[in-house]
């Protein structure tokens, strides 16, 4: 049976015991809840895991989630132009929760870890009052700092891509540990 573009979250959670489900957010967004028996490869790392999910969709249906789908689309993009099907989660993990559905968190894992969209929020919002204030401190041509970051999300809602966001997931507390990513691989190679 293949697996269909998207999955509604009654239907994934009816369908967990067959799927494998790789989650493609950001270790820290992994940690602070994830759906039942997810894997963490962030989008990032897609590329590397190839073989290990294309084994993995040859034994079954893969399900690839994130917060809210846009990410988990453009890792099932990806996947289909390495020739592997995989199905995306309907509104991702925030849709999950909202349906009522469990959310599993590793062992020691805090929850004090912000999501990617909020830290892009924040550094938005930071850089926005800065080039404000610099602006009318400093020069009037900083105002531009903030008129570029007003562009630049237009231009992320436009194209449902996040520059801000992939620049984020770069700093240290949004990778993966080399070993933790491993560790991910093998346990992948292993359903």
């Amino acid at each position: 049976m293949t697996t269909p573009t998207a999955l509604a979250t009654d239907e994934a959670r009816t369908r967990l015991h067959e799927l494998t489900i790789i989650d493609v957010r950001t270790p820290g967004e992994y940690a602070g809840g994830h759906l039942p028996g997810a894997l963490n490869i962030p989008l990032d790392r897609i590329r590397r895991a190839l073989p290990d999910i294309r084994h993995a969709s040859d034994r079954g249906d893969i399900l690839v989630v994130c917060a809210s789908g846009a990410r988990s689309q453009n890792a099932c993009t990806i996947l289909a132009e390495n020739g592997v099907t995989a199905a995306t989660l309907s509104g991702g993990t925030g849709a999950w929760a909202a349906d009522g559905h469990e959310l599993h968190r590793p062992q020691g894992a805090s929850c004090a870890v912000w999501g990617m969209e909020r830290q892009v929020r924040l550094t938005a919002g930071v850089i926005v009052l800065l080039g404000l204030l610099l602006g009318l401190v400093v020069h009037p041509a900083f105002q531009f700092l903030s008129a570029g970051i007003a562009g630049g999300l237009v231009f992320s809602a436009l194209t449902n891509t996040c520059g801000m966001a992939a620049m984020l997931a770069k700093l240290p507390h949004n990778r993966p540990r080399a070993a933790d990513l491993d560790n991910t691989l093998a346990a992948l190679r292993d359903r």
